[in-house]
């Protein structure tokens, strides 16, 4: 049987990155992959390539910014599957690397929106389906600004802090349940949000997005029993 068999894991973020190759990876693995994105072109290359690998997903293409879209995904969930057995949060959105004074309030409304506010949206729609799996997974995508609070990375900084705080404190609600939440900060990885962030770069020097497949794999797997971790990747 293959670690996730049987498994039904929701994934953000999945047109393009680290989302793509963890849903791509996952549905290889043997998980039932509900993939979540605003790109439509994306997930249906996301679609061709776990069918052609025999695997299993539903396409979900939805702009996270809209709670009620949510809150029906969920309700659909529950239909359909009475259950969800993983989360991973990874959509994420940069906004600009500028002074915070700088930052327009369009930009630190739409970050905070993504980064943050659909994830609590995220949680406040899953949490039944997560209880009512035997062993319900979560796991929030940060990164190290977090917490070294870097200089001009205002808006996008302050969500994933607010992201980190925010799963600790669902791992704390949960710990006497079979949830698990946890975080993982995948570093520097060749991506276009990476690309963005940090023009001229030589990406070749990166992680590709699939090499984050085996600590991602092993969070959102039944038999990992911790909470509130942060896992940070290293080669």
């Amino acid at each position: 049987m293959s670690d996730h068999e049987g498994r039904i894991i929701l994934v953000t973020g999945a047109s393009r990155g680290i989302g793509y190759a963890a849903a791509k990876r996952l549905a290889a693995s043997g998980a039932h992959v509900v993939a979540v994105a605003r790109t439509q072109g994306g997930l249906e290359d996301l679609d061709d390539e776990i069918k052609a690998g025999g695997g299993h997903c539903t396409l979900v293409p939805m702009d996270l910014k809209d709670g009620n879209a949510i809150d029906r995904l969920g309700a659909a969930l529950h239909e359909r599957f009475g259950r969800l057995d993983g989360l991973l949060m990874n959509a994420g959105q940069l906004g600009g690397i500028t002074p915070l004074p700088h930052t327009t309030p369009k930009d630190w409304d739409s970050v905070i929106a993504v980064n943050l506010t659909a994830n609590y949206r995220l949680i406040r729609a899953m949490d039944p389906l997560l209880r009512a799996s035997d062993a319900g997974r979560v796991v929030a995508v940060t990164s190290s600004v977090a917490q070294s609070h870097r200089a001009y990375w205002g808006a996008y900084a302050i969500s994933k802090a607010g992201l980190e705080a925010m799963a600790n404190i669902y791992a704390e609600e949960t710990a006497i349940t079979k949830v698990r939440v946890n975080i993982y900060d995948p570093g520097g990885t060749r991506t276009a949000m990476r690309a963005k962030a940090v023009p001229g770069e030589d990406a070749s020097v990166l992680p590709d997005p699939s090499d984050h497949w085996e600590n991602l794999s092993e969070l959102l797997s039944a038999g990992y029993d911790q909470t509130r971790q942060l896992v940070t990747f290293k080669r």
